[in-house]
Formats: structure tokens, sequence, C-alpha cells
């Protein structure tokens, strides 16, 4: 299904919650793929299974699970899908002001404050953070009342004490522009999504966003803090390294897969993003596993 802009999705707490906590079984969330956003501050943990994630403009390769944080109105989509092969998928929402107005202007609070306006730009766990915290969302899942609303108080406080964590956008891509700036960027996003593996000229792009290319490139820098160019090639490196990890493909073929037309670039391109050739990531990527 495609979509030309982030559908929102309104989003309901648990009955007799201040805030949702859903469990998803391998497979199940069939909305992950789709591109959209909402209001509430989202926490993911994913049990297992690898995969490729949008959050904003960044587009990542997640492997053996994941945990990430992301703010109020930040799109995003990925996740989990048929391919995940995760054993289950744990998906908490919030809105910034669940627990009243006042409380965030406690001392104690000060920390998990800082840590959700750092969610604006979407935060990903490292693998001790992710391991821990998965399992105590998951408890928490299971807990009623009372119970659950202080054991999430304290995963929250855990996280927002933690260094362990990457920011995923490195200027502020969140929903607070202009709509018609919303629906323009995220058209743009959906069709690259859907095209990245097809030649796409600026020309083209920039048509679509119905601008000038010297304008579309501006505006494109002045949201993502990245050139088109830069954002393509992160989304076609990123669909590499799912193929690398998972498919038993030539790196040959895995070049061209990943929308590349030419084999040197596909290289230097790799390189520049991870640090390491293809074949050597494919290598210790194959070393971590056995």
């Amino acid at each position: 299904m495609k979509h030309s802009h982030p559908a929102f999705e309104a989003v309901k707490p648990n009955l007799g919650s201040s805030f949702t906590s859903l469990k998803f079984l391998k497979n199940e969330n069939i909305k992950s793929h789709v591109w959209h956003y909402h209001p509430e501050i989202e926490l993911i943990f994913v049990c297992g299974g690898s995969g490729k994630r949008q959050i904003g403009s960044n587009i990542s390769y997640f492997s053996d699970g994941d945990l990430v944080l992301m703010g109020t109105n930040l799109p995003h989509c990925g996740m989990t899908n048929e391919n995940t092969n995760n054993d289950y998928e744990m998906v908490i929402q919030f809105k910034p002001d669940f627990l009243g107005e006042e409380i965030w202007n406690l001392p104690e609070m000060q920390k998990i404050t800082n840590l959700l306006e750092k969610a604006k730009s979407g935060i990903v766990f490292s693998e001790n953070i992710k391991k821990d915290v998965g399992l105590k969302i998951t408890e928490m899942h299971e807990s009623s009342s009372l119970d659950r609303l202080m054991k999430f108080i304290k995963i929250l406080e855990e996280l927002a004490s933690t260094q362990e964590y990457r920011i995923l956008n490195a200027g502020k891509y969140y929903l607070q522009t202009q709509v018609e700036d919303n629906e323009r960027i995220n058209h743009i996003f959906n069709y690259v999504k859907d095209h990245f593996k097809d030649q796409i000229t600026l020309e083209e792009i920039s048509d679509l966003a119905s601008m000038k290319v010297p304008s579309f490139c501006r505006y494109f820098k002045k949201i993502t803090n990245k050139t088109f160019t830069q954002f393509v090639n992160e989304y076609r490196i990123t669909h590499s390294l799912k193929l690398l990890a998972e498919q038993p493909l030539s790196i040959t073929d895995v070049c061209f897969e990943s929308g590349f037309n030419n084999f040197s670039y596909f290289n230097k391109t790799f390189k520049e993003y991870t640090g390491k050739s293809p074949s050597q990531y494919r290598k210790e990527f194959n070393f971590l596993l056995d």
C-alpha cells in the first residue's frame, strides 16, 4: 500500500490506564510498514529478528532485535514484517502530559524530561540496554494498574540514566512545520521507499515536490540535514546490509538489488557508510552469528 503522506494514527490508552501497552506476536503488527505519525511518544522493543527501520530521515538496519524511543509526531515505519523473524514486538505509547503538566517540572523528573526532549530526534539504545530494558517492558506489560505505571516510570528513568544510546536524526526532523511541508517531505520519503531500486534523478524528485532543482536541494538539506543523494544512498546501503546479512546473494547481486548500477561506486559508498567493505561486513556478521 502506498501513501502520499504519513498516515495519522489514533492511539487509545489501555482500559483503566493512562498509556498504551501492546504486545504483538510474530507477524501480527501489520501496520508497522505504514509510514505514520501520532502525537504520542512511542517506545518500541523488538525481541529478536532483524530488518530495516525509517525514523524521520534516518534509515537503519537492526539485527537481534531493537529498542527505540520516538518523540511526538516523529514519522516512522519499518521495525517488523513477515520477513523480520522476530519473536514479538512491544509498543508503548503515551502522551507527553500523560502524568499531567506539572509533574515534569519536579526535580525528580528532570532526567526523564531531558530524555523525552532528545526523543524528538529518535533514539536507539545499545545491546546491553536493549536486553535489560526489553525484559522489563515485557514484565511491565503483564502487570496491572498502578504497578504497571510504576514499572513504566522506572523504565523511563533507566533509559534516562544511560549513556548507551545514539540519536538517529542529527537535525530536529519532526512534524512541527507547516502542514504542506510535512506532506511534501513525506511524499518524497514515500517515493524513495518505493523506488530506491530505480534511478531517481534530481529533476524527477524536484518535479514530484513541485519545486525547481536548486530550491528542492536547499529545502531537502534544511529539513533532513542531508543532501538528497546522501539520503538515497543511505536507503540503498541499509537495504544492502539487510541482503548481506539475510540472503545468500553474491555481492555483485546485492549491489544491483540495492539500486546501485556501478559496482565500484557501491563498494566506495558502502565503505564510507560502514567503514568496511561489503565482503568484510558479511564475514564479520556471520562470525557474530556462529
